[in-house]
């Protein structure tokens, strides 16, 4: 183990037994809020130093077991336990490396999915339903709930516009990679002379905000609008102007929500999604300065980065962020997201290992 991880693991003991003594303290038990917040840390550390004291300990028996085989008698009962320390050494090492890892704290939160057409036309609105498709097959697949908030239909098919709602354990963290700029490279239904034709999406994941926070904008600076839903919604939709937009004018962001009856309920999701597309906005800002000094494997998640490329007539799928090519695009385009998500998740891991050991703390 370096030096370095060494004494991360240290300073996390000291601050363990700075945890205890404030949890012990009755004036922190009188505001709940700390004490969450504190038990909640005392937790993981408590997990990681119980997981570096093994790592110690087997550490010593590995040098007892070596010290020992210099006797005859136990020589070989020596070697087998110095193997049995090596590998248990091995595992534990890895285990500390993945659990310093900076955490991402939204990584937990519902996600919010923006999907638009870009260049390309029909074709482009075509693509951005095959994928709204995938990532509703993929949601099936992990068991997460899905609700459409808003959507603006093509008239050919597909969608100009829509915003999903994922709710499950880790939504955010899972699908975080997938914002950027689709490509998709095959022969359109439309095309009659069979040549290929390249148009593209965007996508945008942004983390649900929690209901806790206070969200501060200024009533001043929104424009609320009502009006009529439209697509499918059954006969009630097109009676009533429940559906909401709301515009934040110093920024122009636009959220709007069709998906419910109630226009208050309709509200308060668009709410959430403008906090969500201005929170987005603020933390594509702060990683376009951070990629000035420190470019990211996997990007920043802009729209303008073209991430993706889907080959219909190859059959194939390339991340371009992280040169992984899959030839199983029909099983992509199913939901099977599984093999290209944790490429990348572990691309990210290896990014931030590699900051972790030079002492430069990257973050999440």
């Amino acid at each position: 183990m370096k030096d370095s991880l060494r004494l991360q693991l240290e300073r996390l003991a000291m601050r363990l037994a700075e945890l205890d003594a404030s949890l012990a303290d009755p004036a922190t038990s009188a505001d709940m809020k700390r004490y969450r917040t504190l038990a909640k840390e005392q937790a993981e550390a408590a997990a990681l130093v119980a997981l570096f004291r093994q790592y110690e300990q087997r550490e010593r028996d590995l040098v007892a077991a070596r010290e020992m085989a210099d006797e005859p008698e136990f020589a070989e009962m020596a070697r087998e336990e110095a193997a049995l320390a090596q590998t248990d050494l091995e595992r534990l090492h890895s285990e500390l490396q993945a659990a310093l890892l900076p955490k991402d704290p939204d990584d937990e939160r519902n996600a919010f999915l923006e999907i638009r057409a870009g260049t390309g036309g029909d074709e482009s609105a075509l693509f951005a339903g095959d994928l709204v498709r995938m990532y509703l097959r993929w949601c099936e697949r992990k068991g997460f709930r899905t609700e459409v908030l808003s959507e603006n239909p093509s008239e050919l098919g597909g969608y100009k516009e829509v915003v999903l709602r994922v709710e499950g354990p880790g939504a955010y963290g899972l699908l975080r990679f997938e914002s950027g700029g689709h490509r998709v490279q095959r022969v359109p239904a439309t095309e009659s002379q069979g040549r290929i034709h390249t148009s593209a999406a965007t996508v945008a994941v942004m983390p649900e905000p929690d209901e806790a926070e206070e969200v501060q904008l200024n009533p001043a600076e929104l424009r609320i609008d009502t009006f009529r839903a439209s697509g499918a919604g059954g006969q009630h939709v097109n009676k009533t102007d429940s559906a909401i937009r709301i515009t934040h004018l110093p920024t122009g962001i636009v959220a709007e929500c069709q998906d419910d009856r109630s226009q208050h309920r309709n509200k308060a999701k668009a709410m959430a999604v403008l906090v969500a597309r201005l929170r987005d906005k603020e933390a594509s800002e702060r990683a376009a300065k951070e990629a000035a000094t420190r470019k990211s494997l996997v990007g920043s998640g802009d729209r303008s980065d073209r991430i993706r490329t889907y080959n219909f007539p190859q059959g194939r799928l390339t991340d371009h962020r992280i040169n992984l090519t899959l030839y199983k695009l029909g099983m992509v385009m199913e939901g099977d997201l599984d093999d290209v998500l944790a490429a990348l998740h572990a691309a990210r891991a290896a990014e931030q290992l590699a900051a972790l050991e030079a002492g430069e703390g990257a973050r999440a």
